[in-house]
């Protein structure tokens, strides 16, 4: 079938191919879910796939994370500025923050895609490692003063493939300085059959379509997300808000925190948001800087989750929303050779957060809350030798921690959520899975009772969990937030819980762990973490008392919160299951308390 006509496709026919772009995306999401090596590809699923077009324009991402997807276009972008030889059968590998990617620790592999001799589009391949040469044992090294103390390899769009045929000496260079280069060799290949399986179905496409009607497509999918961008904003009431919130403090590094500004200007009347960070302070001597891919997409997400979800997120819709950003700014475009080695993470977090819940402050009915971040204990990146395989080393980053989601106007937040730069997206780990793959024993991993975000709608309660060494000392790299600073509530919502980390020893003795650290635990010891909620939106007195009742039985909040926070007075119990709701004193009790 082919269509090589200059009128406007049909609906049917846009939505067809916008489907089957997307089921490309798909696909080579689920070739990398199926075939990645490491535990941080194959279980928790911290990668994305995506393409763009030959002008290097976001064109599908399908489940993309918010952290990885939206930088995409800046990375091609590179690969077209470094090589003016571009041709069918190459591949690029790009981490580079300064020239597009998001941190170094995400490896991207890029496949420009030819058709009749034309470049039409690229196919990327981003996936979080386990390793990366790092000076530290970890993907995060939030103390790097720059790029030489961070340690990693950085590949500015570096061609590893020419004619489908790869160069060893990248791949030689890369497992002499990578920890677990076997891990690091598997999880290049998924991305590189990623990428390659993304071509193939490209082409199958084109085959059926024809390349005009594809061209055609491309120019019209773009026109069409971007009047749906414009409706909706054009909806939202006209307003400049400036918003701060500050990341925690990181002794001796930064024992005030770090202040992250926001100026968001929506104008309906010409359907586009401007979103202003020029106020930030400069780039900083860590690893905490944003890279200029991070600074955008996270952003722009939280844009974008505030807008009806079937609002194309692609080039189209991004041309209505405007960033005014400065070069060497920790949150802007990092100036080298300032570290961005935890780029995804820490302030981004804080950054989305704050757009979401600047959009709050439109009026009742719109943005959301923060939600509950920081790589805490469960996210840490562990290490060692394991004495089950001759003392095999390993290295790996955990995924079953669990912050608490933000509530909106219409629900309450996840509790599967993990950090706002993810929302939800990655997958937890299988604690039975780790316990096999790694010498690790998990000791308890549960939601936190009477710790969610109070609203009228809820924030998710974070979990509490524990785990240490089964054999060999086991060395623990984390760089957590809100242990300090907790997520916020908006429109009277309650802020979440702050989350903590204490090391406990042999004898049972707790000592509390720095936010931003390395550790290292001997067997009989272990590490405890309490993750954070995401804050409530509304005000918790006029949450109906019926889902005050139900998050009761689920257990996720006491009687005695109920009442005192929620203003609901119970009859019967749990335990006998007659718990039941005494409608008169509830009403008397929050008429009580709203007068005062």
């Amino acid at each position: 079938m082919s269509s090589e006509k200059n009128d406007k496709l049909s609906p049917m026919l846009l939505a067809v191919l916008a489907n089957r772009f997307d089921g490309v995306v798909r696909e080579m999401t689920n070739t990398m879910l199926k075939t990645g090596r490491s535990a941080v590809i194959n279980s928790a699923r911290d990668f994305s796939c995506g393409i763009t077009t030959a002008s290097n324009e976001l064109f599908a991402t399908a489940e993309g994370l918010p952290a990885h997807t939206y930088g995409l276009n800046l990375q091609s972008e590179a690969m077209c500025r470094f090589h003016q030889d571009i041709r069918e059968g190459d591949a690029y590998l790009h981490n580079d923050p300064y020239s597009g990617n998001s941190h170094p620790a995400d490896h991207t592999i890029i496949v420009p895609v030819f058709w009749e001799g034309e470049h039409l589009f690229n196919v990327c391949a981003k996936a979080h490692q386990a390793d990366i040469g790092n000076s530290i044992p970890s993907t995060y090294h939030a103390s790097a003063k720059d790029v030489y103390e961070e340690g990693a390899l950085i590949f500015p769009a570096v061609r590893v493939q020419r004619d489908n045929i790869t160069n060893d000496d990248i791949i030689r260079m890369c497992q002499r300085r990578i920890r677990v280069p076997d891990f690091w060799y598997g999880d290049f290949l998924s991305m590189l059959g990623s990428a390659r399986t993304g071509e193939s179905r490209i082409h199958d496409i084109f085959k059926k379509y024809g390349k005009e009607t594809v061209r055609q497509f491309m120019s019209e999918w773009f026109d069409y997300s971007e009047i749906r961008m414009k409706q909706a904003i054009s909806s939202l009431p006209k307003a400049t808000i400036e918003r701060e919130s500050f990341h925690d403090p990181m002794p001796p590094l930064l024992p005030d925190g770090i202040p992250v500004r926001v100026r968001l200007s929506v104008s309906p009347d010409k359907g586009e948001i401007e979103i202003d960070l020029t106020s930030n302070i400069d780039n900083m001597d860590n690893g905490l800087n944003l890279s200029e891919a991070c600074s955008i997409s996270n952003a722009v997400a939280g844009v974008y989750n505030c807008l009806p979800s079937d609002i194309p997120r692609n080039g189209g819709s991004y041309r209505c929303i405007k960033m005014k950003m400065r070069e060497g700014a920790a949150i802007g475009i990092p100036k080298f050779p300032h570290s961005c080695s935890v780029a995804t993470t820490n302030i981004s977090e804080r950054l989305l957060n704050n757009v979401q819940a600047a959009m709050a402050e439109l009026g009742e009915g719109y943005g959301l809350a923060e939600g509950g971040l920081g790589l805490g204990a469960g996210f840490s990146v562990v290490s060692g030798k394991d004495a089950r395989h001759d003392n095999h080393p390993y290295v790996n980053q955990l995924f079953f921690g669990e912050n608490g989601g933000p509530a909106s106007p219409e629900c309450d937040g996840w509790v599967t959520y993990g950090i706002p730069v993810v929302a939800g997206l990655m997958y937890r780990d299988s604690i039975e899975i780790d316990e096999l793959s790694y010498p690790i024993h998990v000791k308890e991993v549960r939601l936190t009772k009477d710790e969610e975000g109070a609203g009228f709608n809820r924030g998710a309660p974070g979990v509490t969990l524990t785990y240490g060494p089964s054999e060999n000392p086991m060395t623990v790299v984390f760089a957590a937030d809100a242990q300090v600073n907790p997520a916020k509530g908006v429109r009277g919502g309650k802020d979440g819980n702050r989350g903590e980390m204490h090391v406990i020893d042999s004898d049972g003795n707790a000592t509390q762990a720095p936010s931003v650290g390395v550790v290292v635990l001997n067997k009989g010891m272990w590490l405890k973490g309490k993750d954070t909620s995401g804050g409530g939106y509304g005000c918790p007195f006029e949450r109906d008392a019926d889902r005050v009742l139900h998050d009761v039985l689920e257990g996720y909040i006491s009687l005695e919160r109920a009442k005192k926070i929620y203003g609901v007075v119970f009859e019967g119990s749990v335990e006998e299951e007659d718990l039941e709701i005494n409608i008169e004193k509830t009403r008397e009790l929050r008429d009580l308390i709203l007068r005062n």
